[in-house]
């Protein structure tokens, strides 16, 4: 490895940390915690067809099922998930965001994005670099990890 691509991934690191600092201080300031607000933001936006269920949402995070459930049960006691049992499964517990959860987390996804408008180019430059784009040595080395990792 080069020099210029462990500063490339240091620099990637560094804005992606940027803007989950920025992400974690924003949730504070609209009064919820930052991983409440990526459960809030994972159950709204889970891909078509996942049932919003706390495995999907445990999984969508990478955390344990245990600790999905208490973080459910914080937001629950909050106002802003509620649990409904599944029409075509009655054992299956479903999760919905409230109206409470749905203003705040439109309007902490309507700051992000004014955000990411700011630093957005700053994250994919560094990530072009980190992967290796524009740097002929460097992309070889992306493309032969791709295809060890592929395997």
């Amino acid at each position: 490895m080069t020099l210029a691509a462990y500063r490339s991934l240091a620099e990637f690191r560094h804005q992606l940390r940027s803007f989950l600092h920025y992400s974690e201080e924003a949730a504070r300031v609209r009064g919820i915690e930052p991983q409440q607000h990526q459960l809030l933001l994972a159950l709204k936006g889970l891909p078509e067809g996942m049932a919003p269920t706390v495995a999907a949402l445990a999984e969508r995070l990478q955390i344990r099922h245990h600790s999905a459930v208490e973080l459910i049960d914080r937001l629950e006691r909050a106002g802003c998930v509620a649990r409904e049992m599944a029409r075509e499964d009655r054992r299956e517990v479903r999760l919905r965001l409230t109206a409470k959860a749905e203003r705040v987390l439109h309007a902490l996804t309507m700051e992000h994005r004014a955000e990411l408008t700011v630093t957005g180019p700053g994250l994919m430059k560094a990530l072009a670099a980190a992967i290796g784009k524009g740097n002929r040595r460097d992309s070889t080395i992306a493309r032969r990890m791709g295809a060890v990792s592929a395997r």
